[in-house]
Order: C-alpha cells, then sequence, then structure tokens
C-alpha cells in the first residue's frame, strides 16, 4: 500500500502547561467544528489521556498533504497556534502513521 492509497493520518500530542490543562482543552475544542467542516478533512478527533490529565491527542487525517498545509494555514489554526506557547508545556509532538491493517469492522 502506497501513500496515494489512504488518507494521510498522524497524532498530534499536546501537553499542558502547568494550570493551563482547560485553556487548552477549549482553544483544542474549538478546532474541531471547523476543522472537520474542511474540503479534505476524514478525521479530527480529541482525547485526553486517562493516567495524565492535561496530555492531549488530536488524531487528525486529511485526504492528502494539500488538505492538511491547507488546514494549518486556516484562521482557526493560527488563532490556535498564536496561543500554543502560553498553553503547552513543550512543543507539540506531530506523528504521521501509515495504516497497517484495514478499517475498523462495521458493527452488526
Amino acid at each position: 500500500m502506497n501513500r496515494q492509497d489512504h488518507p494521510l493520518v498522524s497524532l498530534a500530542i499536546l501537553k499542558a502547561r502547568q494550570g493551563q490543562a482547560p485553556a487548552l482543552k477549549a482553544a483544542l475544542l474549538a478546532l474541531i467544528e471547523p476543522t472537520r467542516a474542511e474540503p479534505g478533512n476524514r478525521d479530527y478527533m480529541l482525547f485526553e489521556r486517562s493516567d495524565e490529565p492535561g496530555t492531549f491527542y488530536m488524531r487528525e487525517a486529511f485526504d492528502h498533504q494539500q488538505a492538511l498545509d491547507t488546514h494549518l494555514a486556516t484562521a482557526h489554526f493560527q488563532r490556535f497556534a498564536e496561543q500554543a506557547d502560553q498553553l503547552l508545556a513543550e512543543p507539540l509532538q506531530l506523528i504521521f502513521l501509515d495504516p497497517v491493517s484495514s478499517a475498523v469492522a462495521p458493527h452488526p
């Protein structure tokens, strides 16, 4: 399977600065609706670690690199980026993933 056969999937890891977890969570939640409405977005879902509150994971999937690049240039993402230094304890990590198994099986 080559990269063009599947969407560009990534996992962003975002760790809140001390005392900033509620503000980081709110800023991330504000990204979800406009990002899901972007052409080329397939998935944009926020998770928080159960055993490490304040550490968030954003699962993202875009049709291709151009869709991701367009997302990074949107006004809503740029607003988030402007706040990142005050909200994050460390720079966000963006990990790109390649599928190994097929998609989740449908429920009966």
